[in-house]
C-alpha cells in the first residue's frame, strides 16, 4: 500500500514484509528501535534467510534526538549500494516511518529510487486492553522470527 506523499514509501503487515525479505535477496530490514529496546525486548531474526537486521537507531537513546548519521549508516548496511527495497521497523510504526521518509528523501536527492517500506504495526505492535504490548499484533504476536539477547 502506498503512503501519500510519496511513491517511493509504502507500508506492509509484518507477514507480507517477511514474505518480501524472503523474495528479494538484496532487501534491507533496519530495525530502528533502540539499543535497549534490542536488548531487553528483542529482535526480528533473519538468521534463516542468511540475513542479518541492521539496528540503526533514528531516534538516539538516551534523549531521543534523530540520529544525524542514520542515512550514511543504512547506505553503510547495505554495502554501500541502495537496495531496491529497505524496509523499517519500530515498535509500533511511528519511528519507523520518519525513518522511512528519511531515507526516501537522501535516495531521492541522490537520483536513487529504492522502495522504502515500513512495517505497519512494528514489532512489538498496539496496546491491548490490559496496556501491554506483543499480543496483538505486530512482527512477535504475528509469530515471525525473532531473538532476544
Amino acid at each position: 500500500m502506498s503512503v501519500e506523499g510519496s511513491a517511493n514509501i509504502t507500508e506492509m503487515t509484518p507477514e507480507t514484509a517477511f514474505a518480501a525479505l524472503k523474495d528479494d535477496s538484496t532487501a534491507l530490514l533496519v530495525d530502528v528501535r533502540t539499543r535497549p529496546e534490542w536488548s531487553f525486548v528483542g529482535v526480528p531474526n533473519l538468521s534463516g534467510l542468511s540475513r542479518q537486521t541492521a539496528l540503526i537507531e533514528w531516534r538516539q537513546f538516551p534523549d531521543m534526538s534523530v540520529n544525524e548519521s542514520f542515512t550514511e549508516q543504512v547506505m553503510d548496511a547495505a554495502g554501500g549500494t541502495m537496495p531496491d527495497q529497505i524496509f523499517f521497523i519500530c515498535r509500533s510504526g511511528a519511528r519507523s516511518m520518519e525513518a522511512a521518509r528519511a531515507v526516501a528523501q537522501f535516495a531521492d536527492a541522490q537520483g536513487l529510487n529504492p522502495v522504502c517500506v515500513n512495517v505497519a504495526e512494528g514489532f512489538e505492535g498496539d496496546l491491548n486492553h490490559d496496556r501491554h504490548r506483543g499480543h496483538l499484533n505486530g512482527w512477535k504476536a504475528r509469530g515471525l522470527p525473532w531473538q532476544q539477547s
